[in-house]
């Protein structure tokens, strides 16, 4: 059984920064590429970052993009998201997730390409 284990969220003002991690255990982690998600209420589940199982791509979404740099130490079974110049609007649950797919060619950018979900970590960002 996959498990993952999101730690690191927290309530950080406007411009603040704040790392995210994601400990995976249960598969070999190596093997997949990992997403970040991000829920906010009232709002569906939308995709944050993505980076491959060897860790040599990454893939954002536009509303991050040159603020938020994700990474992976498959050493470690852990990969991490960093966020920087946070504003109000990044303030939501954030999810890890594995991709179903046994070193694909790219991440999925949709939450159904994923199989396996952390349980979230709650970032707030005070105006």
């Amino acid at each position: 059984q996959v498990q993952l284990v999101e730690s690191g969220g927290g309530l950080v003002q406007t411009g603040g920064s704040l790392r995210l991690s994601c400990a995976a255990s249960g598969r070999t982690f190596s093997d997949y590429a990992m997403g970040w998600f991000r829920q906010a209420p009232g709002k569906e589940r939308e995709f944050v970052a993505a980076i491959s199982w060897s860790g040599g791509n990454t893939y954002y979404a536009d509303s991050v993009k040159g603020r938020f740099t994700i990474s992976r130490d498959n050493a470690k079974n852990t990969v991490y998201l960093q966020m920087t110049s946070l504003k109000p609007e990044d303030t939501a649950v954030y999810y890890c997730a594995t991709d179903l797919k046994y070193r694909g060619r790219y991440p999925s950018y949709w939450s159904g390409g994923y199989d396996y979900w952390g349980q979230g970590t709650q970032v707030t960002v005070s105006s």
